[in-house]
């Protein structure tokens, strides 16, 4: 739009000045006769008002000829044409020295040069960079000196809006504006302009300051002019500063000494016409910025002229009618000035050819300058000093050097008194070969390169520019030049045509690349026919289309007198005026050179005109250069430093976490001397420490020797027992003493039983301990041989039998034995084993009592335990064997009722006399109850026992025979019979089930009629017959037992698996359990990894293909593409990392439906895994970097800077590794995040979290650190504009928002007043309730430890019912925190202090709280899941006894669980609801659904006796509870069906399942099939952990 406003503004302000003034006043004021003119703008845009960007800066090349793109697009010409090098050799090799036939001077061939960086700059090589590289053909003088097969080169910049289809096809972009409009001496921008004025007196500003005020200043801003390495210095392969040249308006005006010398000219000049401006203003109203305006309208105009009238003219030979012909006719708004791309990159390099090998500086009177030590820096060995004339090749880019020693004054001079090179096809090898390249390359071969430049821009054949310009095509090689044959004309042999062009071209003309044709059809007058056409159209086109041209007298910038002046100046005027040279030292005429003028007989003299490349010295060799050099320390030490730093995070670690160890230690032996020093000396108690293995921890332990033959080993605290070596039943033990290894180690050794291996603190310490126990063992009451041997620690470890060694032998004893006994199917890897070497173990193995008593899950020293250890043990060896095992079970499970009853008398007939008394009958039956920790008052435990003796009619017998016995327990033989190994559980055979039926999806079936289901009723009551019976109240002595109610319409059944017999059998199964029981989980993490894996593949296919050809994917190829595509992965799983920690939000959130279908329980879990996936991406992320600074350290600065446009560096700094890693945003956060990753996740591992965990925690709180970083480091734009936000922001917001919720909840200390560390790893944490805090049951609440820190709250199920006073947790140590948390409250951490507060937040509800609003409930926990029903079922009896009003009449709680060692801490909940459910509100069943091949020999025993003892008790052996125990898993189709008849006018159900996803599909399941039929509808609600 401001374009536009300024395009219409400049229209109508032409309009106003052409209407407002007489055609002959040519811009004058009619009164006060003042002109108006513009002045010219810098950039060269609204030159042409009708097309504002027509000549602009940074515009396209126009095309006179059509392009020849392979692919029509942008690809290069020329793919079916020679090697460059070799047309360069073939065609323009040659001998050089032949001065110009038209007597033109090497001024003319520079002056020619600056006009060309006046009008055209198209060498800067496009962003991204673009290699179109050179093979070097084998023999080359280049594989000589540099190690590559290709010479580099780039490809033009490009305008990005072409090149996308052949109808765009792609245009290079001319960077500086076609008009000669001062660009070499101002630049092309207002900005540059001003760097180089002085802002006084309109002057461009001098090197005053430094004493050189005929000089411009030097560049000390640092203006961004062309600086590559000067090719002379190859010794020190460097770049120098551009603060060395002077400021130019050509940014390439610094290249050559000749070149410089006109820049210095214009420069001059400039400041001639301001002081004349200035003097000539005699009303003092030009300021500074008129001044200098005007001066520069004035310079462009005389430099329009001498360009068009005194340059063309000789450049091309211009005879007065050729002259006439172009002559200047008025402002053609219609032409198109821009340059042409045949103009670019071929025509206009004829001069290539004219160009001499070096110029020879002279004085005023005519004396010749020999070269010194300070005419450049060119090593000795190439012999600078002494030669007639500066070498071209040696003085690229340190032009300063020779002028500042003899001034610009004796270079012009000089180029007049010398002729250039001859017009031919032979370049000098200064260009052909020598001219200036890049560090890596410093010798190019420049018409190689002019070659690869038309194939660049998409330059057609020669044949196909010659008819663009309405020239006829050449059909053989020789009718390039016809004038080859004429010696009057001739400048190229015929043979060059016909033999080396034709041999390089393979004989196809239509092959021919247009910068050799064009050049083989030079004449002695010039330029042949097809450049001189371009060179003509060009040169017309800039002047008809410039409408600041000096000539234009329509609106143009000077007036008719103004003109004149124009006319009357000279380029020998300019010299006389601007320089030191006087009139009469140097020609009129500057271009050519003839006899008789100045200087032309001591030029003779001194190089017969035309220097020669043999009187000068050499070009200095090519050489190369590696960019990565300086790079090497910085890049080995960085990574170095990186893995040092990982590892020593990982070493760190491990010495604090074995400080920490240490201090424990140190604590507890501390706590042992204290121990040893109270204790009496009869004790002998040894502190010490039990390795317990390879993988295991050891464990603080306490020996005491004594009292009696036995070894007991404690915890280190003395209060808890962990082993009792009875040295009753042995003869012997060996000590095994470690002589090496601090001496620390040693291990007692007990036949058919495990080691004990001890590591003491000391050597004394172990000394004592063997001395005491030699001492102990040989006592006389004691008696036990001893042998003492040394064995080295490594063979003692490797030795030793422990525990674990001794449970797997164990466990075959005990699987074989039942196998054998029951009959039942073995596992193969059993009958495996039990057929190789590991079967002599087997059945050599004894148990001893305490293993007896484990395997029972009972004390070594239970009555029960004693008299059935006594029983079994028939040889008295104070051990149980193999075939004294086998045949007890074999009695259970083969024998008939006489047989158990016998057994059973025997075990409680203590003295063998053959006859039961009532004492020992007693105390068989308290042993019982000891089992179970039920209690039996004396007087009801006599009751019992006298009413069992009065219904046998045994009032007054006081001992029973066994005959007696047998009548006693006779009602009890049919139970006795069935007491064998039943797969199901108390319940009697099952009647024969009717088929079922299935029906199609939807269709409701009618499950029979009420007298069918009366039938099914009846038959399922006396198919139970004696259950019930059997289950009453035998044991009515119990302590607040009742008389439960069993329902008979109710049928449980339990379903048993088949056990897989092979391997492949195994796997599926627990895949197919896996997957069944982590579908949800399974199907989240599928679903985020393929969704990262898009995020990564994205990023990935962009930089492969989209941007194959750009930034760093041009230069680190893929590398890029993995980086790149990890970066984004990143950047996905970091931020989905904070989605998982809103806690609060997924709290909310698991209240909703949602929960169904997302297991909120698995976010940590699943932050787990996106953290894993997070690492794995970084690790790449990093590997990939490390590889691409690498690539980036070893590439040239200026392609560097092109692909790292936000990194600013001085042209002559190459940025080293240490820039882009140290120096740069992005590398240094980059290093940061590295850093800070590594101790994040060091400190975030499991073993971090056990050993320091608060460690873990501060570590973990540095995310906040890690994301800042992370933004930064995408805010660098180093590869790309930032997007991190773009994952970013969204998490970030909730993260913030779920923050402040928990900041702003109110967090009140609650103190526990009761902490128990209950079996199975379960912890018990009675606390304070607030006075606010209300909930119902079965609901759920978040608690933070204060010592384990205040912000992290973990979620658990209030086991507590709402009427109690108090609140209560049971939590299980299954992770670290739930670990940490029974460490805390461990009494022997605790000690003396006060328990630990905590924090609560919560409640929060779930589906299993609305249980009350069903008429009947069916609650069905699996595993730890029953935990929200202990809760409920307090709530339950509650409500009961309290006669409160409420729907539900009858609650049904099953609990399925792999093993009964997790529920000690429940049964006590479950005895207080019986002994409070005086309305039999809650039926309460068990099942246990592990099997022997499993192995835990409590479940096996089960079977054995469970049954006995309910029949007697009526409560479970192992619980204590009336509730009934099952082994198998629940039928439950059967029981909902079941529950139909027994309430059959409930027309809803409630079934609340908590537990692993398989249990509870499987009661989803369930009651989807009884939904399809009619009835009761069964309502599931179900929450998974």
């Amino acid at each position: 739009m401001r374009l536009y406003i300024k395009h219409i503004g400049l229209v109508f302000y032409v309009f106003l000045v052409t209407c407002s003034h007489g055609e002959d006043d040519h811009g004058y004021d009619s009164e006060e006769e003042e002109y108006i003119a513009e002045y010219e703008g810098y950039d060269g845009w609204y030159n042409n008002l009708a097309h504002p960007d027509w000549g602009g800066a940074e515009m396209a090349l126009t095309r006179r000829v059509p392009p020849a793109y392979v692919d029509g697009v942008y690809y290069p010409s020329g793919a079916d044409r020679p090697n460059p090098f070799d047309i360069s050799d073939a065609t323009m090799k040659g001998e050089t020295g032949s001065g110009s036939l038209l007597k033109r001077t090497a001024f003319m061939t520079f002056f020619g040069q600056q006009v060309v960086e006046e009008i055209l700059d198209a060498q800067r090589a496009g962003c991204p960079p673009e290699y179109f590289n050179i093979k070097i053909p084998s023999g080359h003088r280049y594989r000589k000196y540099i190690p590559l097969d290709e010479m580099p080169f780039l490809r033009s910049r490009y305008d990005m809006n072409t090149g996308f289809n052949p109808s765009v096809p792609r245009e290079q972009l001319n960077e500086i504006t076609p008009w000669i409009d001062g660009g070499l001496v101002y630049g092309t921008t207002k900005a540059w302009a001003d760097a180089l004025r002085s802002f006084k007196d309109g002057k461009l500003a001098s090197n005053e300051d430094r004493g050189e005020p005929q000089f411009p200043s030097e560049n000390i801003i640092g203006l961004p002019m062309a600086n590559p390495p000067p090719p002379a210095e190859s010794d020190q392969h460097t770049l120098r500063d551009v603060t060395r040249f002077f400021k130019l308006g050509n940014p390439r005006g610094d290249e050559n000494p000749y070149l410089l010398s006109f820049g210095i000219l214009w420069f001059r000049w400039h400041n001639y016409w301001a002081d004349r401006i200035k003097r000539e203003d005699t009303t003092g109203k030009m300021n500074d910025e008129m001044i200098f305006n005007e001066a520069r309208k004035w310079v462009i105009g005389t430099y329009q002229k001498l360009v068009w009238y005194e340059w063309l003219p000789a450049f091309l030979n211009m005879d007065e009618a050729e002259m006439e012909e172009n002559a200047y006719d008025g402002y053609k708004p219609y032409i198109h000035p821009q340059v042409s791309h045949i103009f670019q990159s071929a025509a206009m390099r004829f001069g290539h050819t004219l160009v001499v090998p070096g110029v020879a500086r002279r004085d005023k009177d005519c004396d010749f300058f020999r070269t010194t030590k300070d005419s450049s820096f060119t090593p000795e060995k190439y012999n600078p000093i002494g030669r007639i004339g500066t070498r071209t090749c040696n003085s690229f880019w340190n032009p300063q050097l020779p002028i500042r020693e003899t001034g610009m004054e004796s270079y012009l001079m000089g180029m007049a008194s010398q002729h250039c090179e001859r017009e031919d096809n032979i370049i000098l090898e200064d260009l052909r070969g020598n001219v200036f390249g890049r560090l890596d390359f410093s010798r190019r071969d420049l018409m190689a390169i002019n070659i690869q430049r038309g194939r660049d821009h998409g330059l057609p054949d020669y044949n196909t520019a010659r008819r663009a310009y309405g020239l006829k095509a050449r059909k053989t090689f020789e009718e390039i030049n016809p004038y080859c044959n004429n010696t009057q004309e001739a400048a190229i042999p015929c043979s060059i045509l016909t033999e080396n062009l034709a041999n390089v071209y393979n004989g196809d003309i239509n092959k021919v690349d247009i910068w050799p044709g064009g050049l083989l059809e030079t004449t002695k007058n010039g330029p042949g026919e097809l450049f001189r056409t371009v060179i003509l159209d060009q040169f017309r086109r800039i002047r008809d289309g410039d409408r600041f041209w000096f000539e234009n007298d329509v609106g143009g910038p000077f007036t008719k007198e103004e003109q004149e002046i124009i006319w009357n100046i000279t380029i020998h005027d300019v010299l006389i005026l601007a320089t030191d040279i006087n009139e009469g030292d140097i020609q009129k005429d500057p271009f050519h050179f003839y006899e008789g003028e100045k200087c032309y007989d001591e030029a003779v003299e001194a190089f017969n005109l035309t220097i020669s490349e043999h009187e000068l010295d050499n070009c200095t060799d090519p050489y190369t250069f590696d960019y990565f050099k300086g790079s090497e320390v910085s890049f080995v030490l960085t990574f170095l430093a990186a893995g040092v730093w990982a590892i020593g995070c990982v070493v760190l670690l491990y010495v604090l976490s074995r400080n920490r160890r240490k201090m424990i230690n140190e604590s507890r032996k501390a706590q042992r001397r204290k121990s040893r020093k109270s204790a009496k000396e009869t004790t002998r108690l040894y502190s010490t420490r039990e390795w317990c293995g390879d993988g295991q921890s050891e464990r603080p332990i306490a020996v005491r020797l004594g009292p009696g033959k036995s070894i007991t080993v404690l915890n280190d605290r003395g209060n808890k027992t962990y082993r009792t070596i009875d040295l009753a039943i042995h003869q012997k033990i060996t000590l095994l003493v470690c002589p090496d290894q601090r001496r620390k180690m040693m291990t007692i050794v007990i036949e058919k039983e495990y080691d004990l291996v001890m590591k003491f603190d000391t050597e004394e310490e172990r000394n004592a301990f063997i001395s005491d126990i030699e001492s102990f063992l040989t006592d006389p009451a004691i008696g036990v041989g001893r042998e003492r041997r040394e064995v080295h620690q490594a063979e003692m470890l490797r030795m030793a039998n422990t525990k674990v060694q001794r449970q797997k032998t164990l466990e075959r004893f005990f699987r074989v034995a039942f196998a054998q006994a029951f009959k039942l199917d073995v596992d193969p890897d059993d009958i495996t084993e039990f057929k190789s070497e590991i079967a002599k173990d087997v059945l050599t193995c004894e148990l001893t009592k305490q293993e007896f008593a484990e395997a029972l899950s009972m004390k070594s020293d239970s009555v029960f335990v004693d008299q059935m250890f006594d029983l079994v043990d028939k040889d008295n060896s104070g051990t149980v064997s193999f075939r004294e095992f086998l045949d007890i079970i074999v009695i259970f499970a083969r024998g008939n009722p006489d047989d158990k009853l016998e057994l059973m008398f025997n075990m409680y007939d203590v003295d063998h006399s053959g006859m039961l008394t009532r004492e020992e009958f007693k105390k068989m039956l308290k042993s019982m109850m000891e089992v179970v920790s039920a209690d039996l008052e004396p007087s009801q435990l006599e009751q019992v026992v006298q009413t069992m003796f009065s219904s046998a009619g045994f009032e007054s017998k006081n001992e029973l025979s066994l005959e007696d016995f047998n009548q006693l327990m006779g009602e009890h033989k049919e139970e006795l019979s069935n007491a064998s190994l039943q797969i199901q559980g108390q319940e009697a055979a099952p009647v024969q089930q009717e088929t079922k039926t299935h029906a199609p999806r939807g269709t409701v079936i009618h499950r029979g009629n009420a007298p069918s289901r009366a039938k099914k009723t009846i038959i399922r009551a006396y198919a139970n017959k004696g259950q019930g019976e059997g289950s009453g109240n035998k044991g009515g002595g119990v302590k607040g037992g009742i008389q439960r109610r069993q329902t008979r319409s109710v049928q449980i059944e339990t379903v048993q698996a088949a056990y897989p017999k092979t391997d492949s059998e195994k796997v599926f199964g627990q895949l197919k359990r896996f997957i069944e029981n982590e579908r949800l989980k399974i199907f989240w993490l599928v679903l985020y990894t393929l969704v990262l894996a898009a995020v990564f593949a994205e990023r990935a296919y962009y930089y492969s293909i989209e941007r194959e050809f750009a930034g760093l994917r041009r230069i680190a190829g893929y590398g890029v593409t993995v980086t790149r595509g990890a970066a984004s992965a990143m950047m996905f799983t970091f931020s989905s990392l904070l989605v998982t920690m809103c806690r609060n939000l997924i709290t909310r959130l698991r209240e909703t439906f949602l929960h169904r279908f997302i297991p909120f329980d698995s976010a940590l879990a699943m932050h787990k895994i996106i953290a894993l996936y997070a690492l794995f991406f970084s690790v790449m992320h990093t590997i990939g970097h490390g590889i691409n600074f690498y690539h980036i350290a070893s590439q040239p600065p200026n392609d560097l800077t092109c692909l790292f446009r936000d990194f600013f560096h001085r042209s002559h700094v190459l940025p080293k590794f240490h820039y882009w890693c140290w120096q740069t945003i992005t590398g240094f956060t980059g290093v940061l995040l590295v850093l800070l990753a590594c101790v994040m996740y060091v400190f975030a591992t499991q073993y971090a979290r056990r050993n320091v965990f608060n460690l873990f925690w501060l570590t973990h709180n540095m995310y906040v650190i890690f994301y800042i970083l992370m933004v930064l480091h995408g805010s660098g734009r180093l590869v790309q504009p930032p997007f991190f936000w773009f994952f970013f922001l969204g998490p970030a917001i909730l993260f913030t928002l779920d923050k402040l919720v928990s900041i702003s909840r109110k967090k009140a200390e609650i103190a526990v007043f009761k902490a128990e560390l209950l079996p199975s790893d379960v912890t018990a944490l009675t606390f304070k309730r607030p006075t606010s805090f209300e909930y119902k049951s079965g609901q759920w609440v978040r608690v933070a430890c204060k010592t384990l820190g205040s912000g992290e709250y973990h979620p658990f199920t209030l086991t507590s019912a709402p009427h109690e006073d108090h609140l209560s947790l049971h939590i299980r140590a299954v992770g670290p925190w739930t670990t940490n948390i029974r460490h805390t409250y461990d009494p022997n951490t605790v000690r003396e202090h006060p328990y630990p507060k905590l924090y609560i937040d919560g409640p929060y509800g779930e589906g299993h709280q609305d249980w009350y609003q069903f008429e009947v409930a069916v609650l069905v926990g699996g595993g730890i899941g029953v935990t929200p029903f202990a809760s409920i079922l307090k709530d339950i009896v509650n409500k009961a006894s309290s006669n409160t009003r409420f729907p539900c009449k009858k609650v049904y709680f099953i609990w399925v669980t792999r093993t009964q060692k997790h529920y000690e801490w429940l049964c006590d909940i479950i005895r207080e609801v019986e002994e409070k459910d005086t309305t039999d509100l809650v039926s309460t069943h068990i099942f246990i659904t592990q099997f022997y091949q499993k192995f835990d020999l409590r479940t096996t025993m089960l079977y054995i006796c469970e049954r006995h003892f309910q029949k007697i008790a009526n409560r479970s052996l192992f619980t204590g509870l009336q509730s009934t125990t099952h082994f198998g898993r629940p039928d439950l189709p059967s029981f909902f069906n079941s529950l139909q008849d027994e309430h059959p006018d409930v027309s809803k159900i409630g079934v609340f399942s908590c537990g692993p996803p398989g249990m509870t599909n499987g009661v989803e399941s369930a009651c989807v099939e009884m939904n399809k039929f009619d009835g009761a509808a069964f309502i599931h609600h179900f929450e998974n952990f």
